[in-house]
């Protein structure tokens, strides 16, 4: 038996906090916070819708604070900003070729724009 210690590296709370990529995945995780909250709202205003029209619109009033606003906001500046990662990430995970040659990436990103805002669309459209 030796009487070495081994080397154990030291990790704090902290640590990602001093390297770029890491603060940026931190950041991009993080949206799914303000994400949480809404989809709760959203859910209290199907049971509220459920409930009948007193409570309909008890909930919209809710929904009309200032502060909720600001939180459903926060969410849709996140869910676009993990939107933009995921779909720039996308061409570099999964390479898409057509007849043997490699698909531009600024191409495939602006596809999944384009379906983003066709998609919309018609839900605005539809409802």
């Amino acid at each position: 038996m030796s009487n070495r210690k081994p080397y154990i590296r030291e990790i704090t709370p902290t640590w990602w906090k001093n390297h770029p990529f890491y603060r940026f995945y931190m950041l991009r995780e993080a949206t799914v916070l303000p994400l949480v909250i809404f989809t709760i709202f959203l859910t209290i205003g199907l049971a509220a819708l459920v409930r009948g029209p007193e409570a309909w619109h008890t909930w919209l009033e809710f929904m009309a604070n200032p502060i909720v606003i600001l939180i459903n906001l926060v969410a849709l500046i996140g869910s676009l900003f993990h939107a933009q990662t995921f779909f720039s990430m996308m061409p570099q995970v999964v390479p898409i070729r057509f007849k043997a040659k490699l698909i531009d990436k600024k191409l495939i990103v602006m596809t999944q724009w384009a379906a983003v805002v066709f998609i919309s669309l018609i839900v605005l459209i539809v409802v």
